[in-house]
């Protein structure tokens, strides 16, 4: 369907009655997405019903009556009576097979009434097929087909933040390890069990082998990560007291279990999980409004970061051939089934768990250095690049200050040990620095030819992409700068050409987003009170809008986005509106280059003035606090992959470009910007992202995430224009899609 048709819905919602339940156990990030169907289904003028009991605010629970015809049967009844032919389902396997289910039964169960007299001949002919469509909602992400469920980020988080004064941690995950694994990335664990690779005989002795031999080198914490369905090579469980009983009988440690349980299911629902759930609510109603009785039940699931349509029963096929699989012992080919994702935290997991220092020293060195901005996440992924470099036998040098420091020759060289305990750590412990190559590449060239520095790693924002640029325009001048150079992007404006998310920016919008909920929760006492908040972003909007889509914002300016006096007017007027009903406070998001003269302080003035008598307003600039803290745990692993990423580039150009005794790397692609776009993790040459590159405002002349302003608004209750929305597509769950490797 073309973005133009989408407008048809209104006609096709007029009348239509939606219900929204969610079932089996409660996820972060479920409230969003009801919330996002039910304001979806009233833009396009359909009844929305909520069902209760079906966690949530709603309620949610794992029926056992709806497991029979009998349950099935009275809940058909239920939803003729009011009218209902939609049914949006928010849970795990269980409960969208469930469903499934349902929907194949429906023509015999409206049978089944009119032949009791429950309900007419007539009326069943009028509700004579039902649309089903499922969010995946789990902590466990057991679901195959999609690349993140709603719930897992924030359980993720919670586990990373439990370890500190911890040993062995068990975490929730009956027959999925994804929750294990990625906490283990995240918090640097020394060992992990998982269902799905079960240890071979004897991992008690190489497991306390490893754990002494940390102690020894200076380590003070231990961390043990073990998923609640972990098992050994015979199938025997693993529990979290056998490992502490044996670590305190072999090794004398003091050593402490927490087992977290359903403390994982609780808290605030992180930014990602609100804004996938919005994304995933909103697609859900379109799926449903396009449905036919020839359509087959789909998931709506994610795509990189796009909404997607996932045949249902494709995805169960799938997620039952990982049990088939792990019943059957077959654990590398349980790994695979699991998505391309998975195996590729698994095996980065390995990597940087049990690779040590290389015997032989190649023939390379590498300087890696931070530049910009701090941004959260780029310790994480200079810990992971050293570990890998000297995996390699490359020679490593850290730079102090960024391009200034390369500069002034404040390198030194990198060992194991030094970057332990990086991964948690905000900021850059590097030191950084906005100063580009151009003041001082004369210096820069003297570094390098000093330390014979075979390859650049630059972590970093803006500055860091345009200083590459700036030295391969100078490897025409200088041959000292013929060598491999990558940027990982790392900012919290998220700002960089090459890529669709750069490090930091998931934190910088968890930090926003609580910082706006806690100023919603101050006014819970006032009545009609609004808020102008202040976002950081450069003149990149993106910080603003997801914020936005996150905390339900009224409104949100940013410069991509130019606005007018009318503009303003007619957001005044929306929530002066807004305050004769129930909800009666408002909130206003301005990105702080958004224009040059409604600023922050005009925009607080005006609301001021216009809404007198009505409501009374109030500003908070947010500020720094944005870049600060300890990095979400996406930020930790996306940082973890990044690092590791780079280094095996970096190792391919180098031993590519080698010849008569050095490296000679002149071709564009060998400076790169290593981006995550849509799902695929790619290099692309900084020459080429020059064109696309708007060097006045610092940010890419064309951003993804500006198709999600339709939505934010239309949320908010705007009855604007839906015709740049672009539908989900429908993507087949087969063994080659789940092989590709999202890049979270």
């Amino acid at each position: 369907m073309s973005s133009m048709d989408l407008e048809k819905l209104k006609m096709t919602g007029a009348g239509r009655a939606i219900a929204v339940l969610t079932s089996g156990g409660d996820a972060q990030g479920m409230n969003a997405a009801v919330r996002a169907v039910t304001r979806m289904g009233i833009y396009v003028g359909a009844k929305v019903y909520l069902i209760y009991e079906g966690g949530t605010v709603i309620g949610s629970a794992r029926c056992k009556a709806f497991t029979t015809r009998e349950g099935r049967l009275a809940a058909a009844f239920n939803l003729v009576k009011k009218g209902i032919t939609n049914l949006c389902v928010c849970g795990g396997d269980g409960s969208l097979t469930g469903a499934n289910i349902f929907r194949n039964e429906w023509s015999s169960l409206l049978e089944e009434l009119v032949q009791k007299g429950r309900i007419t001949d007539t009326l069943a002919k009028q509700h004579d097929h039902l649309n089903i469509v499922g969010l995946v909602g789990s902590i466990d992400n057991d679901f195959c087909g999609t690349d993140m469920t709603i719930g897992i980020i924030d359980a993720i988080m919670t586990t990373a933040q439990s370890h500190q004064r911890t040993f062995v941690l068990e975490v929730m995950g009956r027959h999925c390890g994804y929750l294990a694994l990625v906490s283990a990335l995240a918090s640097g664990a020394d060992w992990l069990f998982i269902p799905e690779a079960p240890p071979q005989e004897g991992w008690e002795d190489r497991m306390c082998a490893r754990l002494e031999g940390s102690r020894i080198k200076g380590s003070r914490l231990n961390i043990v990560i073990v998923a609640e369905g972990a098992i050994d090579i015979n199938g025997k469980p693993i529990s979290s007291t056998y490992i502490k009983d044996l670590v305190v009988k072999r090794l004398g440690y003091d050593t402490r279990v927490t087992v977290l349980g359903h403390v994982q299911r609780g808290g605030t629902p992180s930014a990602f999980d609100r804004i996938l759930s919005s994304k995933l609510g909103v697609e859900a109603v379109v799926a449903l409004l396009e449905a036919s009785p020839d359509t087959p039940a789909c998931v709506i699931g994610l795509s990189g970061n796009h909404a997607v349509r996932l045949p249902l029963m494709e995805c169960v096929e799938m997620t039952k051939l990982v049990q088939t699989a792990m019943n059957e012992k077959r654990f590398n080919e349980t790994i695979k089934l699991r998505g391309g994702s998975f195996e590729n935290n698994w095996n980065i997991y390995k990597l940087l768990a049990f690779q040590r220092p290389a015997q032989s020293a190649s023939n390379f060195s590498l300087a890696i250095l931070n530049v910009g901005a701090p941004a959260p996440g780029m310790n994480a992924a200079v810990r992971s690049a050293v570990r890998i470099a000297l995996a390699h036998g490359h020679k490593v040098y850290a730079v102090q200050d960024g391009y200034q420091g390369l500069a002034n020759g404040t390198v030194y060289e990198m060992e194991w040990h030094k970057v332990a305990g990086w991964t948690g750590q905000g900021g850059s412990l590097l030191g950084t620095k906005r100063t580009l190559p151009n003041k001082n590449m004369e210096k820069i060239v003297e570094t390098i030819a000093k330390y014979n520095i075979s390859a650049l790693l630059v972590i970093g924002g803006f500055e860091a992409y345009e200083g590459v640029l700036q030295l391969f325009e100078a490897r025409s001048r200088y041959d000292e700068l013929c060598i491999p150079m990558c940027v990982i992007p790392a900012t919290i404006s998220n700002n960089v050409p090459g890529t669709d998310f750069s490090l930091g920016a998931d934190t910088a919008v968890n930090a926003a987003m609580e910082g706006c909920d806690k100023i919603k929760q101050s006014a819970t006492g006032t009545k009609r009170r609004v808020f102008v908040v202040e976002t950081m972003g450069g003149y990149c909007g993106y910080l603003a809008t997801s914020t936005g889509i996150a905390v339900g914002a009224d409104a949100a300016y940013i410069y991509e986005e130019p606005i007018n006096i009318h503009d303003l007017k007619t957001n005044v007027e929306h929530l002066a509106e807004k305050m004769k009903k129930d909800i009666q406070r408002g909130l206003v998001l301005r990105n702080e280059k958004c224009h040059e003269n409604y600023t922050t302080d005009f925009i607080h003035r005006l609301y001021s003035s216009e809404g007198k008598g009505i409501f009374d307003c109030r500003v908070n600039v947010l500020g720094h606090l944005q870049q600060g803290g300890a990095p979400s745990p996406f930020d930790r692993n996306f940082g973890t992959k990044l690092g590791v990423r780079a280094i095996q580039w970096i190792s391919e150009r180098l031993t590519e470009n080698y010849r008569q005794g050095r490296v000679f790397a002149n071709s564009p692609d060998t400076a790169c910007v290593l981006g995550l776009n849509r799902k695929v993790i790619s290099f692309m040459p900084v020459t080429e992202l020059k064109a696309v590159t708007d060097f006045e405002h610092r940010m890419p002349k064309v951003q993804w995430w500006f198709n999600l302003r339709p939505m934010l608004k239309m949320l908010a209750k705007y009855q604007t224009s839906f015709c740049e929305y672009v539908p989900g597509e429908i993507e087949h769950v087969t063994r080659r899609s789940i092989s590709i490797d999202s890049g979270f």
